[in-house]
């Protein structure tokens, strides 16, 4: 029944390999299928016979079937002629249709890229919508794409509440999770949430993909908050076919290792046939509505047509295997449903299949004949969007008296009333005020709450706002940051704590990859906003070593649109954090604060009991423009030191040094903001500069000085003698041994005396 015969296709369709023969197969087996029909049912509503399903919607998800298989032929074929560009394909998971059919279009979706059933499906929750040209324009990379505006081939809808997601290796699942528990959090806070207050997250990934590092996070993360009776309600959906590309997945494996999960509750559907498992799939979804519990659903699936066009099965897998495998096409048994029922006659059936080719295959010209993007500035539009004024307005806004003073404990112990304090003081002080201010505002992290943090940063915060706005997470920088991303979906906003820099690198492509990606790939109708505290750098005294110290942040200046503010007093941490959240607020943008650590309790500058490391308190607003940085020495220009966090207050007594030694004037220039680097502020101080000194704390390769040194030379300064004085590419050891791999005052004071000779 299944072999390749003599039929009059199209010739678009010649040349196709087994893409072509799965189609062949499909109007093969209804042409020769001799089965007795039933009486035709007399009413769309009648029931089939075993099946929770009824006529209908069971001629609706065929359609959605047949729309997803054919826009994977004709990415096969328009592939060839540079007119689609991508071939990951659904063909053998077009059962997910189910899932969205017994769904919300308000549930928000993270989906796995084999998806085309599930969309075609859901497209039919909203009049006036088009599936076949809207994953059309996206195959195109048409700027007319609805999803990504021709950025990448995502499946994503903003009035479907599907989130875009590019190739997702599991990466999605940490945020999917936090989002089911953000709907959950939202509700008891009283906060508006942008969906029903019973809408569940819905997730789905591969067989393979089940064993990445990063689902298993949050399987873990769910089954963690399931022990404690919190609800989450979340549907994972494994669509198992039983292979990642080309390694199979053991038999059983997904079945045996999740059954039995404690806090996951395991449901099982066939989702290669829609009658008999639409009631099951039906059941995962009512029970995770309604108990609210974190729900393992685990839907059989087959993958046909290979993983992408580029896969040529046929060289590693026998032809009898890919035989039987093609025998296993959900299309196959749901054109056999339809024949047997008496819903579809033969030649109704065959005519739906070729229209539905018609149309896939017209949409496709259509969308190949709509502009693309074609400028550097089209292309970025999204990435970082950036209102400066509104910004600004946001951040100074400061009609919240009433809340403040509150928070406060009273007029009299307003920050900005008492003597001037230390960094960790004022972040702490900065933090009460964000909260007073914003009441969507959530805390969260390792020992953020009764404990304050490591370095009580997050004193009192909890007692003053309640556990429900700040609270203690598991051990999981992966889930933690994941969650933030749960909780700026649904229009909270989230303030992470990553309680080490060096701990940030075990989930930095939940920024990297997914939170700082989201408004680029979704042409900005998603955002993440979101500020990230992150403690970090070195100097530390007595409690060192690398995962204590680490002084390089590399990674986050590889993240395009990620923003990185790291102050080196009270003060300006104030002040950059009020501006942080409302970027966030405004322009829905990820941010770092890169909080120093050895400058938390730092009060002297010169000598001990000067106080010159304290500050006071900038009252409500006040706030740092964003790219600004603080020069101290203004108008000194026989030397130039640029210079961030723990670089200020050394180069600062570095200056006093180099003065009485050389007569020199010395400027510091503090940049506080690392991420994207203002480099038309440093080309203006560097403009006047006799000599410049970059005095980096983090490593020689890939650091900020190089960033500073780039933007100097571009900027046509490069005649001027500098140096840089930066830290030794090294882990940083402990104790003593750490104070030779990163600068010190006497370095300064020495590469001065350099440019001086």
């Amino acid at each position: 029944m299944f072999a390749t015969v003599p039929n009059p296709i199209p010739a678009r369709m010649k040349g196709l390999n087994r893409a072509e023969i799965c189609d062949v197969n499909f109007s093969e087996f209804v042409k020769a299928w001799n089965g007795q029909a039933d009486v035709r049912p007399a009413a769309e509503e009648a029931v089939l016979a075993g099946s929770a399903l009824d006529a209908r919607g069971f001629r609706e998800l065929l359609e959605s079937q047949l729309i997803s298989r054919h826009l994977d032929l004709m990415a096969r074929v328009l592939r060839l002629q540079n007119k689609v560009f991508y071939t990951i394909g659904s063909s053998g998971h077009e059962g997910n249709a189910m899932v969205a059919r017994l769904t919300r279009h308000t549930d928000p979706a993270f989906l796995h890229y084999r998806s085309g059933g599930f969309m075609a499906e859901r497209f039919r929750k909203l009049p006036g919508m088009d599936p076949v040209m809207d994953s059309a324009l996206s195959f195109a990379a048409s700027k007319d794409d609805p999803a990504s505006g021709g950025r990448h081939k995502v499946w994503g809808s903003k009035p479907l509440w599907v989130l875009p997601q590019t190739s997702t290796i599991a990466s999605h699942l940490p945020k999917a999770l936090g989002t089911a528990i953000a709907i959950e959090a939202g509700r008891r806070l009283g906060h508006a949430l942008p969906i029903p207050d019973d809408s569940i997250a819905v997730c789905s990934f591969g067989d393979a993909s089940a064993n990445h590092a990063t689902a298993q996070t949050a399987f873990n993360a769910a089954a963690w908050t399931a022990y404690q009776k919190l609800p989450a309600p979340v549907l994972f959906v494994c669509e198992d076919n039983g292979i990642g590309i080309s390694v199979k997945t053991p038999s059983g494996w997904i079945g045996n290792r999740f059954r039995h999960m404690d806090g996951l509750d395991y449901f099982y559907a066939d989702g290669l046939d829609l009658a008999a498992g639409y009631g099951d799939v039906q059941r995962a979804v009512e029970h995770c509505r309604t108990t609210r519990r974190p729900t393992f659903l685990h839907l059989r699936t087959n993958r046909i047509m290979g993983h992408a066009g580029t896969d040529f099965e046929i060289e590693w897998r026998s032809i009898d295997e890919l035989c039987r495998v093609e025998a296993g096409d959900p299309l196959l048994r749901s054109a056999a449903i339809a024949l047997e029922s008496g819903l579809m006659s033969k030649d109704e059936l065959l005519a739906l299949y070729e229209s539905i080719r018609d149309r896939c295959f017209a949409a496709a010209e259509e969308a190949d004949r709509r502009p693309k993007l074609e400028s550097l500035s089209e292309v970025v539009a999204p990435l970082a969007p950036y209102s400066p004024d509104k910004v600004a307005a946001e951040a100074a806004r400061a009609d919240y008296d009433a809340r403040r003073v509150e928070a406060f404990g009273g007029e009299r112990k307003l920050p900005e009333r008492q003597p001037p304090r230390h960094l960790a003081i004022q972040i702490n002080n900065a933090l009460h005020d964000i909260f007073a201010k914003y009441p969507e505002t959530l805390l969260f992290g390792e020992d953020v709450a009764q404990k304050g943090g490591v370095y009580t940063v997050t004193k009192g915060l909890q007692k003053a706002f309640g556990p429900r706005r700040v609270f203690n997470t598991l051990l999981d920088e992966t889930m933690i940051l994941g969650m933030a991303q749960g909780f700026a979906n649904v229009g909270l906003l989230p303030i992470p704590e990553i309680q080490y820099l060096a701990y940030f690198h075990n989930a930095c492509d939940q920024i990297r990859g997914e939170a700082a990606s989201l408004q680029f790939f979704s042409n900005n109708q998603y955002a993440n906003p979101m500020v990230v505290r992150i403690a970090g750098l070195g100097y530390q005294r007595g409690f060192g070593g690398h995962f204590h110290n680490d002084n390089s942040i590399t990674a986050l200046r590889d993240i395009p649109g990620l923003v990185v503010g790291c102050p080196s007093r009270g003060d300006d941490a104030a002040t950059m954090l009020r501006t942080l959240t409302a970027l966030a607020r405004v322009d829905g943008r990820v941010s770092v604060f890169l909080e120093p650590i050895a400058l938390y309790m730092a009060k002297d500058l010169y000598e001990a009991g000067d106080g010159g490391w304290l500050t006071d308190y900038p009252p409500p607003g006040e706030a740092m423009p964003l790219g600004e940085g603080r020069v101290y020495g203004e108008g000194h220009d026989d030397l130039v030191i640029f210079t961030y966090g723990n670089g200020v207050p050394m180069s600062l007594r570095a200056a006093r040094e180099i003065e009485r030694a050389h007569g020199w004037k010395c400027r510091v220039v503090d940049l506080r903001w690392l991420v994207p680097l203002n480099e038309s502020y440093i080309r203006e101080q560097a403009a006047s500069a006799r000599r410049i000194l970059i005095v980096d704390e983090g490593r020689h390769s890939a650091g900020v000085g190089e960033g500073v040194i780039t933007a100097i030379i571009e900027g046509g300064f490069g005649a001027r003698p500098f140096k840089r004085v930066v830290g030794v590419d090294t882990y940083t050891p402990l104790a003593g041994a750490a104070f030779m791999v990163i600068p010190g005052e006497q370095d300064i004071v020495a590469a001065a005396a350099e440019l001086a000779g």
